[in-house]
């Protein structure tokens, strides 16, 4: 089985690392049996972020793991000591990376060097107990757990990132014409489809400096997926010009450059977004007698249709010089025209004042609570502490979750559902009801051994 060496569309799988829970610790302390909550905050997860590494053209490694997770937080100890963060997971990617959903809509757009986002954020770490006292609440007997990281299933594309792109048929000579005018080193041989993989080569033309992209040959349907070219049509996306490259020493019977041109052109228009682009036209392999006379023949035709028509041979460099500084000509017109990036603003966008942190609606025989804070609650709770669930029941109420069912009919015994289905948690609506914290009888979020004290 081959094994790719060029992957230019990956599907990664990444989390998140899982927040570390809090800790539920008391201060011991000679003649102090009850000296006060000591219990440090759990460490947050590691994150996974990608980032721009020029020197990566390939997407090869996550063809190999495609499955990606950040470092789990430590959890939090005695004496207010706070557990360690997850690491980082940094993924290295090549300039011009896109990153899409598997909807196809575009989450990022990877260009230049150290350019990052964050593709899935770590869990928050749990607080521990000696975070959670209060003055109602001077000796909580829980912590909260740890959060899970995010998870996330994208699709990474490569677009390379290059100035000019070469198109034609197979065997019109690109790989040799890159391989001519920089110092690319192509695989190149006399028969079809020799390139199989894009290549980049940088040229120097006076004082421009420009990248030159060499995509597998194209042919007639390869917008409709025939042949290699339909696979990289889209790293000629960003190319401020084309190069069509055309053989005039084809012996293949019905090619000629003209309608050669008119299919490449056909391909270009069928994949969609490069009528803005300017192009040129190199006719090549006029060190050939017959090609020459032919390039001669079709020049006047070409100009007449607008193009700047260059004769060039890749293997004797006639004519190179001239494309070359043609080439480095639009290059400086797209920079000139092209504004400067802005510079990062950040929009902060205040929630309104009424808008409301969660909602609740009827669905069959249960009733469905939906909201970041309460779902993000319920992953925190200790469903094994009954001071635990005392407290989100609180925190719930505090919120107006229990007034917004009373008001919409709920009524004790109904069943109430906080969360999606997959990380949903089911209770019974009973709004009379009491915490039993650590099995003393006592309103929710109170202590009664603290009483007095």
């Amino acid at each position: 089985m081959a094994v790719p060496t060029f992957v230019d569309r990956v599907t990664l799988h990444v989390a998140g690392g899982d927040g570390g829970h809090g800790c539920t610790s008391i201060r011991r302390e000679k003649f102090k049996p009850l000296g006060g909550p000591d219990g440090g905050n759990g460490g947050r997860g590691g994150s996974v972020i990608l980032e721009v590494d020029p020197g990566l053209t390939t997407l090869v490694d996550y063809y190999h793991a495609p499955h990606r997770r950040g470092g789990n937080g430590k959890q939090g100890q005695g004496s207010n000591r706070s557990g360690a963060d997850g690491a980082d997971l940094i993924l290295r990617v090549p300039d011009g990376t896109v990153v899409k959903t598997s909807d196809d809509e575009v989450l990022a757009d990877l260009v230049g060097v150290g350019t990052s986002y964050v593709i899935a954020a770590g869990g928050h770490g749990g607080l521990g107990n000696a975070a959670l006292a209060s003055a109602r609440r001077r000796a909580p007997g829980f912590a909260l757990r740890g959060e899970p990281g995010d998870q996330r299933t994208v699709v990474l594309e490569l677009k390379l990132v290059a100035d000019v792109g070469l198109v034609g048929f197979p065997s019109a000579g690109k790989s040799s014409l890159i391989a001519a005018v920089s110092r690319a080193r192509p695989k190149i041989a006399d028969y079809p489809f020799t390139t199989l993989v894009p290549n980049l080569g940088v040229v120097t033309a006076g004082d421009t400096t420009f990248a030159l992209a060499d995509v597998p040959g194209l042919i007639e349907g390869a917008s409709e997926g025939r042949g290699l070219g339909h696979e990289f049509l889209r790293h000629l996306e960003r190319c401020s010009a084309l190069c069509h490259v055309i053989d005039c020493a084809t012996l293949e019977t019905g090619r000629d450059p003209l309608s050669d041109l008119d299919v490449i052109e056909a391909e270009l228009t069928a994949h969609g977004g490069f009528d803005d682009r300017p192009r040129l036209v190199a006719l090549n392999k006029v060190d050939v007698a017959e090609a020459r006379e032919l390039a001669d023949l079709v020049r006047h035709e070409l100009e007449a249709r607008g193009f700047d028509v260059y004769e060039v041979s890749a293997a004797t460099h006639e004519g190179l010089a001239s494309l070359t500084y043609a080439m480095a000509r639009l290059v400086r017109q797209r920079r000139a025209a092209t504004p400067p990036p802005e510079p990062t603003r950040i929009v902060l966008r205040p929630r309104a004042v009424d808008e409301e942190d969660f909602t609740v609606t009827r669905e069959r025989d249960l009733w469905r609570v939906r909201g970041g804070r309460p779902e993000r609650w319920v992953r925190q709770t200790d469903f094994g502490n009954d001071e635990a669930v005392g407290y989100l029941a609180d925190r719930l109420n505090r919120l107006g979750v229990e007034a917004r069912l009373l008001k919409l009919g709920a009524e004790p015994g109904d069943a109430v559902v906080i969360g999606e289905e997959e990380n949903a948690v089911v209770f019974d609506f009973d709004p009379t009801v009491e915490s039993r914290a650590e099995m003393l009888r006592g309103p929710r979020g109170t202590d009664r051994r603290l009483e007095g004290r």
